[in-house]
């Protein structure tokens, strides 16, 4: 049965997008049956994969508010072993009629029930906010990632979310866990990224993926060719630290095996 992950950060640019579609790319390299849910009003997860949201019929709009059955609504191998459920601009009023919806915080769980078995990872990228939308991604997930950019502060705000995942978990998701927590947009060359690194590392000392994310304009380009990192530049830094990190993430999910990724992660860890 699928592990359902949430990507979540009510900030926005922190690289949570970029993070869902490419670890989500990544597990299915590797020979894994994934489901890339898009959360966002914003549609950029669904965007990235070179799918014109305005173009799409059915999406997670109509999952959590219509209540079509899932399997209706994907979009199917929209790269080999992995699915979307799409985003498009309907969902932008989603969180104002979700107020007035039956179990509003479990629409996002009852249905996926149908589908856990079919997948072996289901990813949501969540909304920056910490609205009913990304209320249902947590109420549905088994674990959360958090992504935080090296910069400034990189903390302001994350007590709230914390307080948001663990409200979540003793009223509506008893199991839900943080897997990780990945550091973003890290910038060797500046002191700051290392000092916020560090602070994050105190933070969560045993939450903390190995990998970090450079900061890099690959990473920033390939969206806007509808394609993955390993698809754009599978010889970046970038595709090396997202194979890192999908090898991290999937050992965590209890997935480890199938195929190795090409790129190799040499580089892409923080010494502490």
């Amino acid at each position: 049965m699928a592990r359902v992950l949430a990507l979540a950060n009510q900030k926005g640019g922190v690289g949570k997008t970029t993070t869902a579609v490419n670890v989500s790319a990544d597990l299915a390299r590797r020979g894994r049956r994934v489901l890339l849910i898009d959360l966002d009003p914003q549609g950029n997860a669904t965007s990235s994969l070179g799918v014109d949201k305005h173009g799409v019929e059915r999406s997670s709009y109509d999952v959590l508010i219509e209540g079509r059955p899932i399997g209706e609504c994907l979009l199917p191998a929209v790269r080999p072993g992995l699915d979307l459920l799409a985003a498009n601009a309907s969902l932008a009023g989603a969180e104002v009629e979700l107020v007035g919806l039956r179990q509003r915080e479990f629409r996002l769980r009852e249905a996926l029930a149908p589908a856990r078995d079919r997948y072996d990872a289901i990813v949501v990228d969540c909304p920056p906010s910490l609205g009913l939308l990304t209320v249902n991604a947590l109420t549905a997930a088994d674990e959360v990632v958090i992504p935080i950019q090296c910069e400034y502060l990189a903390l302001e705000g994350l007590m709230q979310l914390i307080n948001t995942i663990d409200l979540v978990k003793r009223r509506l998701n008893p199991p839900l866990d943080i897997l990780g927590v990945v550091m973003t947009m890290f910038d060797a060359r500046t002191r700051l990224s290392v000092q916020v690194v560090q602070d994050v590392r105190r933070f969560f000392p045993s939450r903390m993926f190995r990998t970090v994310i450079p900061r890099t304009v690959r990473l920033a380009e390939a969206p806007s060719f509808g394609q993955t990192i390993f698809e754009y530049d599978a010889a970046s830094r970038a595709a090396a630290a997202y194979a890192a990190l999908g090898e991290e993430v999937a050992a965590r999910l209890g997935l480890a095996g199938g195929r190795e990724p090409a790129s190799t992660a040499a580089g892409a860890e923080v010494e502490e």
